[in-house]
């Protein structure tokens, strides 16, 4: 039986135990009249009896498949010759692919020149393949009897299942709030020991300081222009400036639409109005990026030549409008919400002293908001640092150390795209400059995220 059978026909069997053991459980509780014959609801009794069929047997699925691999791979690698053993790992890994791939597709890739002893290994791991496949049916099915019995047995009034089946499902959101934390603690660790390993070939505080970005290392020692140059400058200054000018656009027309969205617009206009708005936030950064290369540059080089202008045909005003423009939701939306927040009492205290509405909005409204407004902010550019699309399309990829809008730059996410793309080999500073890349935009938008808590504890106002 496959394994995606297996795992089908394991829940069934659980649904099927959840529905009978319920039933037992409901036909106890009916005889006994009134008085407490379960300690819990029959639902509870259903419930467990379920857990217990389905989470053991998936547990067994999942821990012989991980380990059938390596089992596998192992026999296959003793079934070769001698001469084959001794290659490199990776040599042997790929004689290892050819022997599953022989024998799951003979017809498309048998010929007559062959080796005699990829054909049998093919064979003898088809056999053990059928052989586990077996073994693992056997086990899941005599696993879900027993459990299915223990079960049935265990429909007493002294077992609480109530608190059982509440115990496992904390243990499952335990776990499901851990995949998180451990994702993210895996990903620092492989972008800190591949930075490391890049700081070993080239000095930190030449990557740090460094004013001048080529990343080409030479294939050939005859080889000419391919000296690396490590400086991440430019990076930089390139991110930063395309990102303050995105938030001059974002900031002023998010937080403004917000103040008339939560402020002045009346309730039909406001459920109009604000869904539109955040359409913004649902286009693809590549729709952003055609808009941006195709109108936006265009027109900003049209223009600075009528005035006199050298603009270059990809330039940062361009990649930061656009950019500006795609952020608005998010300082917008966060703004309207706690602006939104503020108590009403205190807006009718304001105008009951005389206060216009301008006025309220300003010295109350806003203050009290104000927490809300910086973190909404700080989130955007967050996101503005992050984009890759717009900068790739609009701005370039050269990497130029300037602050003049209307030049072409390079930010530091696209410089890692561009390092990633294609067939890359990871021992190269080249490809591990990528990395330190990215373990340098992880520190800056993990600085802005603590920024914006700190000042959301400091400054948050409680209100009854």
């Amino acid at each position: 039986m496959k394994t995606p059978t297996l795992i089908i026909l394991t829940l069934l069997c659980a649904a099927g135990a959840y529905i009978l053991v319920r039933n037992r459980a409901s036909d106890i509780a009916y005889r006994a009249g009134k008085k407490p014959a379960l300690h819990s609801l029959p639902y509870y009794y259903g419930m467990l009896s379920a857990l217990w069929c389905a989470l053991p047997c998936l547990l067994i699925v999942f821990v012989w498949t991980v380990l059938d691999d390596y089992a596998v791979h192992a026999a296959i690698v003793n079934l070769l010759p001698e001469s084959v053993q001794a290659l490199p790992a990776s040599e042997i890994d790929l004689v290892v692919n050819t022997v599953i791939n022989l024998a799951l597709y003979p017809n498309a890739l048998l010929s007559s020149s062959t080796p005699d002893y990829l054909i049998q290994a093919g064979q003898d791991y088809l056999r053990w393949q059928q052989l586990s496949q077996l073994s693992l049916t056997v086990v899941v099915l005599v696993s879900l009897f027993l459990a299915f019995s223990l079960c049935w047995a265990r429909i007493k009034p002294k077992v609480k299942a109530r608190q059982q089946v509440e115990r496992i499902f904390q243990w499952a959101l335990l776990l499901c709030a851990s995949i998180a934390i451990l994702t993210t603690i895996g990903i620092v660790l492989s972008v800190l020991f591949e930075s490391l390993r890049f700081f070993q070939s080239v000095s930190f505080f030449e990557f740090i300081f460094g004013t001048h970005w080529s990343p080409q290392t030479a294939l050939r020692i005859d080889q000419v222009g391919a000296s690396g140059a490590f400086g991440a400058v430019p990076l930089f200054v390139g991110t930063l400036l395309i990102s303050f000018i995105a938030m001059l656009i974002a900031v002023p027309v998010g937080l403004m639409s917000a103040i008339y969205l939560s402020e002045y617009a009346t309730p039909q206009l406001r459920a109009i109005v604000k869904p539109m708005l955040e359409i913004l936030a649902g286009i693809p950064s590549v729709v952003y990026g055609f808009f941006a290369a195709l109108t936006v540059a265009p027109f900003i080089r049209q223009s600075g030549g009528f005035l006199g202008l050298e603009v270059s045909s990809e330039s940062a005003l361009a990649a930061g409008l656009v950019m500006g423009v795609m952020i608005i939701p998010f300082v917008s939306s966060l703004s309207d919400d706690v602006l939104k927040a503020v108590p009403q009492s205190l807006r009718d205290g304001s105008l009951g002293l005389g206060a216009t509405q301008s006025e309220t909005i300003k010295r109350v409204v806003i203050p009290a908001a104000l927490p809300g407004i910086v973190s909404g902010v700080l989130l955007a550019a967050s996101r503005a640092i992050g984009e890759t699309m717009i900068v790739v399309m609009a701005a370039g990829l050269a990497a130029h150390l300037t602050v003049n809008p209307l030049e072409s730059v390079t930010t530091i996410t696209v410089q890692i795209v561009t390092l990633l793309v294609g067939d890359q080999e990871f021992d190269s500073p080249k490809t591990l400059s990528a990395f330190a890349l990215g373990l340098m935009l992880f520190t800056v938008t993990l600085a802005l995220n603590y920024v914006a808590l700190y000042v959301v504890r400091q400054y948050r106002e409680e209100y009854e």
